[in-house]
């Protein structure tokens, strides 16, 4: 600044402009003087900020970027101590909470001090502004360094061109201070060095700085350039031998050496019907199509959506099927190999094979595999396959929301596709394989429709022969497809669907079929899956009984797998670490490879005592033993009280043992008045698990009058029956699974009720053997087996 002493005619820049200012914050990045620009704010305040500096300070007002910005009011932010002075010209527009308007930056200030005047807080700033400096040749050569750097940067991004060009003509090497701000403002360099421009005054400098920012400037617009190059050179390259290509194309097919992409689809089209024995109603539209596709363009969303159907259409196998095998003894063969135990499920699946030979169709035969997981019901399905010498295709329906999964997709959506059984045809490519819709009995239904109502089409002989899919929309006949689902209950599927099936049931294996079963199958694919060789490992007899009876106690065989699996994992890091070449595992150190016994006896108490009976139970997991605990707490008043997460059916059943007993108690002398003088706790361990179900009736009854008499029931004794208000012992279920839990737990004596007879002598012998079976019509028949009587 030069003085005014010196020069008495100069007015001080104090003079001209304002020592106090409204600061606005600036987010984006600062402004530099020199610079005519349009600016935007949001917010009230500035607004009012504005009007004052239009009314109070001749339309002068700062700015300063944000140091630190306030997210709840950003005038309220941290600023930098340098910031620009600007000249309002003119209001563009404004509204409630928006002012946009154009100004000129004019010169640097810096901050001295801050106050509030009338609520509106104020800076005290000193003005900086670039000195008349001589030209000297060092500030000469920067400046040129400068403008050359910049007609550098003009080249390689004209961008640039109009606004230096612009910068360059009007303003010339006698404001060198300008020159550098300008050129300063135009550069994309972030704000932070944009900021560091503005708080440099010194010209030399500031040079300096300015030069950095170019260099860089150029840098990054040589490597955009170089980029945008090499995309050019690929883009050319891959146009050139699109042109090449498609020059080639029109040169054979001119000569006759080749046809066009349409032409070539058509007649592979045409040359798979010919080998398809279509139905009238599939021929029909099949033709129908081609015509329309013959017309349509390559590029027609039509032309896709068509060729589409006529593939699908054209994969099918229509009139494609695989030789049956009519080999019983083959078919016998082929499930003993692969299924150890099971003769009475593999014998009514050879009856079932063996009606198919004789009637040369499979026409209303549909198989429902029923039983505990893990007893194999996926694999004799595969096994079915294999015995008829048929294709499989397996998927599940469980947790299935959509019928659009079994009949398909209309045309008319975007993506559409056939239900998974014509996909499953296309698969196999044969029009007869066995299909298996496995977790039937979870099947779901939803807003987008029921599957399960969808399957009483597919499942039901009288109309599987006319399946009419919606994406097909021409009839499949499926009577030649085989198909075999699979289920844990049958509580869960609908009834409808449930009378189109043939149910077989897998109950499970006992101890020795288990033992056998890893022997012949589960330990030779474990040792080949994890690399090991019949000499490396063995595991003897009785450490195979003590991992099927102390950790897989499970009706199937996943469990047991699980556990030789671990056992092969424990051999291989044994080997790795000791290299120990053989290794046996036995009963003594079987507890080193799979730590202790999951599972202890089932056996509670090791002597009978008053009030204490064994049931069998029937549950999704396969058979089980559970004990009945009684108890009488002597008092005014009776009544009865249930625990162990009890079921409303086992607490009805639970009451009408109750009051049976009561009512055959009341008669007699001795024991009359017990149920009156005493409340009973009838308890069913164990107590985390839920329990359901009538056929403990007979166990709860037997439980009450051993408690009132104090006569403890038979050693090795259980029970299952469902009990009436008049002592009548209805039938119940699981016969198979009850029995081979009673196994389990080494209970050979058991009562079923009379009706059941039956089903106990349809068990395989090796069930039986050793069991002494009682069946009762009356609950007075369990008292005399129970020897619970006087």
């Amino acid at each position: 600044m030069e003085n005014q002493t010196e020069n008495p005619g100069i007015v001080l820049v104090s003079e001209i402009y304002p020592d106090n200012l409204v600061v606005l914050p600036l987010e984006n990045r600062p402004v530099l003087p020199g610079l005519a620009l349009p600016l935007t704010f949001f917010n009230s305040k500035v607004i009012q900020y504005v009007d004052h500096a239009l009314e109070k300070n001749n339309g002068f007002i700062g700015v300063s970027y944000v140091r630190n910005l306030n997210p709840k009011d950003y005038t309220q932010s941290e600023l930098h101590h340098t910031g620009t002075l600007l000249k309002i010209i003119k209001i563009i527009s404004r509204a409630d909470d928006q002012i946009h308007f154009f100004a000129q930056a004019l010169t640097r200030f810096h901050f001295r001090k801050e106050f509030v005047r009338d609520g509106i807080p104020f800076w005290q700033v000193e003005y900086e502004y670039d000195e008349k400096l001589v030209l000297t040749p060092e500030l000469k050569a920067y400046t040129l360094a400068i403008i050359n750097s910049v007609k550098e940067l003009i080249k390689l991004n004209p961008m640039f061109q109009e606004q230096m060009k612009l910068a360059l003509s009007q303003i010339g090497m006698e404001k060198p201070g300008l020159l550098m701000d300008l050129v300063a403002s135009f550069l994309t360099a972030d704000a932070a060095k944009q900021q560091t421009i503005l708080e440099t005054v010194n010209l030399y400098e500031r040079s300096e700085k300015l030069l950095v920012l170019l260099r860089e400037e150029i840098e990054l617009n040589q490597l955009q350039q170089d980029i945008q190059k090499q995309i050019e050179e690929k883009i050319s390259k891959q146009q050139r031998e699109f042109f090449l290509r498609e020059q080639l194309k029109v040169i054979k097919k001119e000569l006759g050496l080749e046809k066009d992409d349409k032409a070539s689809e058509i007649e592979a089209l045409e040359k798979k019907i010919q080998r398809l024995k279509l139905s009238d109603e599939a021929a029909k539209v099949v033709e129908e199509e081609m015509t329309k596709l013959r017309t349509l363009e390559t590029g027609s969303a039509e032309y896709q959506v068509s060729r589409t159907y006529l593939n699908w259409l054209t994969d099918l196998p229509w009139g494609i099927y695989s030789e049956d095998n009519f080999d019983l003894a083959k078919a016998r063969k082929v499930l003993d190999q692969q299924h150890y135990g099971l003769d009475d499920v593999k014998q009514r699946i050879l009856e079932f094979i063996s009606t198919i030979i004789k009637r040369g169709k499979v026409s209303g035969s549909i198989i429902c595999l029923v039983g505990p997981p893990g007893v194999g019901k996926t694999s004799i399905g595969k096994s079915i396959a294999d015995a008829l010498g048929r294709k499989f295709y397996r998927f599940s329906v469980g947790g299935m929301r959509d019928e659009a999964e079994i009949k398909g997709h209309r045309r008319t959506y975007i993506g559409a596709m056939p239900g998974k059984l014509i996909q499953s045809l296309k698969r196999t490519e044969v029009a007869n394989p066995v299909i298996m819709l496995d977790e039937i009995d979870k099947i779901g239904a939803s807003y987008q429709g029921d599957p399960a109502a969808a399957l009483l089409e597919v499942l039901d002989p009288e109309q599987n022969s006319d399946f009419l899919d919606h994406y097909l929309d021409v009839r499949f006949d499926l009577s030649n497809v085989l198909f075999v689902t699979t289920a844990n209950q049958l509580d869960t599927i609908p009834r409808p669907l449930l009378d189109r099936m043939e149910i077989i049931k897998l109950s499970g294996y006992i101890l020795e079929e288990k033992v056998e079963i890893a022997k012949r199958y589960l330990i030779p694919k474990q040792r080949e899956e994890h690399g090991l060789k019949a000499s490396e490992v063995s595991i003897t007899d009785p450490a195979l009984v003590a991992i099927v009876d102390g950790y897989a106690r499970e009706a199937g065989v996943r469990s047991l797998e699980n556990q030789v699996k671990k056992i092969m994992r424990k051999v291989t890091l044994m080997q790795a670490e000791n290299g120990t070449s053989k290794i046996s595992v036995t009963q003594k150190n079987l507890a080193d490879f799979l730590g202790q016994p999951v599972f202890t006896t089932e056996e509670l108490y090791k002597k009978s005592i008053p009030g204490v009976t064994l049931g069998l139970a029937w549950t999704a997991m396969g058979g089980a033993t559970l004990y009945i605990e009684a108890s009488g707490i002597k008092g005014k008043g009776g009544g009865l009280k249930q625990t162990g997460q009890l079921g409303s059916v086992m607490q009805e059943s639970s009451e009408i043992a109750y009051s049976y007993i009561r009512s055959k108690l009341s008669g007699e002398k001795s024991e009359a008045n017990y149920f009156d003088d005493h409340f009973v706790h009838l308890h069913v361990p164990a107590g985390a698990t839920p329990k359901d179900g009538p056929s403990a009736g007979i166990t709860m009854a037997l439980a009450l009058y051993s408690l009132a008499k104090g006569k403890p029931v038979k050693k090795g004794l259980a029970m299952t029956g469902e009990l009436t208000l008049t002592g009548k012992v209805l039938p119940i279920g699981g016969v198979r699974e009850k029995t081979i839990a009673a196994r389990r737990v080494k209970v050979f004596e058991l009562i079923f009720p009379a009706d059941n007879r039956k089903d106990f002598e349809e068990l395989p012998d090796y069930l039986k053997e050793g069991i002494t079976a009682h069946f009762v019509e009356y609950f007075d028949d369990v008292l005399k087996i129970a020897n619970c009587t006087d």
